[in-house]
């Protein structure tokens, strides 16, 4: 778990990332939660790409095992089954500070104008993607986000265990 302010990414972070993403980085901060080998596993990235495009996803999952595991669980049909979770209203509440501190992890990083109270994954009243919970929760670590903890406990994955030789992961 790292929070912000984070260290500058290393170029070996932005090597590995540029392969887990299948794609050129782009204004990244820092590494905010990584495999147990240490390769990254949750990248963090400028509210505003440098070509001038708000960007709300702060914590943003790049390591291939765990987007892949949060496929399947979206298609596991568990999407409704969480969101259900927040007719309670301590859960509802608890997933409202998650939206909060979110935003303030990333105000740190300079105030959008056009992402202004968007955070990911649906924050604060619905559950939109797991991706997002999960990186959310990664970086942020236990206790933070209830859904997004929720998500990873039932993840055919898990952040303790390097998978990073799997095909279509990366070195």
């Amino acid at each position: 778990m790292t929070t912000p302010p984070f260290a500058p990414p290393s170029e070996a972070d932005l090597r590995v990332l540029t392969e887990q993403l299948g794609r050129p980085v782009r204004d990244v901060l820092g590494i905010a939660a990584r495999c147990a080998c240490g390769n990254p596993t949750v990248v963090a990235t400028a509210p505003r790409l440098s070509g001038g495009t708000p960007f709300p996803t702060l914590y943003y999952l790049s390591h291939p095992a765990a987007t892949a595991s949060a496929s399947r669980l979206e298609a596991s049909g568990v999407m409704p089954e969480l969101a259900a979770l927040l007719e309670d209203d301590d859960t509802a509440a608890a997933y409202l500070a998650a939206h909060e501190a979110y935003l303030a992890d990333r105000a740190q990083y300079g105030e959008v104008e056009e992402i202004a109270g968007i955070s990911a994954g649906g924050m604060p009243t619905r559950v939109k993607c797991l991706h997002a919970l999960i990186g959310h929760a990664l970086a942020a670590g236990p206790g933070v986000n209830p859904i997004g903890d929720l998500a990873l406990a039932r993840a055919d994955w898990s952040p303790e265990q390097c998978r990073c030789a799997e095909p279509g992961a990366a070195p």
